[in-house]
């Protein structure tokens, strides 16, 4: 793969329910070590995009690119497969369980015998979350006992063990308080210096301009226009979400700015 190559590329993708098209016609990319950022109303589609990029939803019309590769994605089992980690709203964590089981839940290791290997599983389990956050030590309580910081170090940290290239964040920010926030920031910058992709669905606009390299504004299942986001401003952005209008002093960038030499 080239560095002229997306890490993901959506092209042409459609999705139905019934008589609605939730996502129409829809193409965006991201590129290793860039964050494409995903805006619009509830409803416009963006969050069903990314579903169907997971293997939640299937695809009725439109292709799925990954390094440069077809893909074929009909279950979450299959784009986890490719290298696609999705880290929903919800974090999607099981509240009972401690973070190292939640590391693991589904893809737990074994021992020769075929029982759990805790100790292998818990020195991985201390060494990614180290990376992530040296200060995160109490792994061994259940997870509804950790702060929203820490929950989030714990959906991430998955990413970074599985080794994932792209990576889905669904308003990873919200509900969190100013320190809280700053940490999944560093996170996220952190795995952006390590070459994943990541597709951050968002409406916090500090969250946008501060992490996100382009975005990609939709509204009614359709893209408005992909723009690198330095070139745009607050009002313009606010202006595709609310009314749909492109920026018209801009051409898009499907692609992210060259790099300085």
């Amino acid at each position: 793969m080239s560095a002229a190559t997306p890490l993901v590329e959506i092209r042409a993708v459609h999705k139905a329910f019934g008589g609605v098209k939730a996502v129409d016609d829809v193409s965006v990319a991201v590129y290793a070590g860039e964050v494409m950022a995903l805006l619009g109303h509830n409803g416009a589609g963006k969050s069903t995009l990314m579903k169907m990029l997971a293997g939640a939803y299937p695809v009725d019309a439109g292709e799925i690119h990954i390094q440069g590769a077809l893909a074929r994605i009909d279950n979450p089992a299959d784009s986890q497969n490719l290298g696609v980690e999705t880290i929903y709203q919800t974090l999607a964590l099981a509240d009972n369980l401690d973070s190292v089981a939640n590391l693991f839940l589904g893809r737990e290791i074994k021992t020769r015998w075929g029982t759990l290997d805790e100790y292998a599983m818990e020195k991985a389990a201390r060494e990614v979350f180290h990376r992530l956050n040296p200060n995160f030590k109490n792994i061994r309580v259940p997870v509804r006992m950790l702060s929203g910081g820490q929950r989030q170090v714990v959906a991430i940290s998955r990413a970074v063990y599985f080794k994932a290239k792209a990576l889905v964040m669904d308003e990873p920010c919200a509900a969190l308080g100013p320190e809280e926030t700053r940490m999944v920031h560093d996170l996220v910058r952190t795995l952006k210096a390590s070459g994943v992709g990541i597709f951050l669905i968002s409406h916090d606009m500090p969250d946008v301009f501060g992490l996100s390299d382009r975005l990609c504004v939709m509204k009614n299942g359709a893209t408005v226009g992909t723009y690198r986001t330095a070139d745009v401003t607050e009002d313009e952005v606010l202006g595709m979400i609310i009314a749909g209008k492109k920026v018209a002093r801009l051409s898009e960038a499907f692609a992210p700015a060259p790099a300085r030499v």
